[in-house]
């Protein structure tokens, strides 16, 4: 091995090093946790949100803790099929069933007037939904996926900006590092001024995966090309499958998922749902305005 090889190796041990060591320090910060925070909080979890704030250890806490205790406020792995079902009987959002060449999950969405019901909280709730299941079938080599947003048929009426601004919040603030790219197919001419108003609730990181993709424009379908097995792909975003949403077909698949994920939260056995008082979270206050919500205090029992 020459020098100049062995001295990369090296620096990149020195780089592993220093982040497991971040990865402590974050557990330290964070303090005693109940079982089924403490399985939330593996080391590949710490690490998306030292990720997602730059490998600073305060701010990756504090962006932690918040989402522990949102969490703790909306249970979002305890939401199942029934309580959803309603929000998804136009196809909005999906979980494809094909993944890109990467392994990664694909959500359809399909922002074109599919909306079940007016309810800002129902929509936002049927996304976590989506969301934790996507999480659930992940592959173990794999922690992101891809959002696959078809725009025919689009108009601005089909747009909230209140939902945008929510969505982008709950998914930014506590799903960091799970969106590897975003494809925004043949989005109309008249998208680009909402996009105007939606690009300064994304950080930059998120913004830097957003791809536009015209079906007229070769150079931009060759993205396509090289994120999918155009086999596979559905023939709305230029591929050869067929298949379409199947609404009886797609809940059957989620009930059966939901089944296996309170199994997943319990570490393979069923446990008790963990109770509100098991958990003391303070937010304090703190410069650092990245973070909306500051948890300066360890969580504790």
């Amino acid at each position: 091995m020459s020098f100049r090889n062995s001295s990369i190796g090296l620096g990149k041990q020195s780089l592993f090093e220093e982040q497991s060591n971040k990865v402590e320090e974050v557990k330290a910060l964070l303090g005693p946790l109940p079982d089924k925070f403490s399985r939330y909080c593996s080391d590949a979890c710490i690490r998306r949100y030292l990720t997602a704030r730059s490998w600073n250890v305060r701010r990756a806490t504090k962006m932690l803790k918040g989402t522990l205790k949102w969490r703790l406020e909306n249970k979002p792995e305890e939401i199942r099929w029934e309580d959803i079902a309603h929000e998804a009987e136009t196809g909005k959002i999906y979980r494809s069933n094909f993944v890109d060449k990467y392994g990664r999950i694909v959500l359809v969405m399909r922002p074109r007037g599919c909306q079940s019901t007016n309810s800002t909280q129902g929509q936002i709730r049927y996304l976590v939904y989506c969301m934790e299941n996507a999480i659930l079938n992940l592959p173990e080599d794999q922690e992101q996926m891809v959002w696959l947003i078809d725009f025919h048929g689009f108009t601005m009426s089909n747009i909230s900006v209140k939902v945008t601004k929510e969505t982008a919040n709950v998914l930014q603030d506590h799903y960091p590092e799970r969106l590897g790219a975003m494809i925004l197919y043949n989005p109309p001419k008249i998208f680009e001024s909402f996009w105007m108003v939606v690009k300064p609730f994304l950080e930059a990181k998120t913004n830097k995966k957003v791809q536009f993709v015209y079906k007229v424009d070769h150079n931009s379908q060759k993205i396509m090309e090289e994120l999918f097995d155009m086999d596979e792909l559905e023939t709305a975003f230029g591929g050869k499958n067929h298949t379409s949403f199947n609404y009886t077909d797609y809940a059957a698949k989620m009930m059966e998922d939901d089944k296996r994920m309170p199994l997943v939260w319990a570490g393979g056995d069923a446990a008790q749902p963990l109770p509100v008082s098991s958990l003391n979270i303070d937010i304090g206050s703190d410069s650092d305005e990245s973070v909306k919500e500051d948890p300066d205090t360890a969580l504790k029992r």
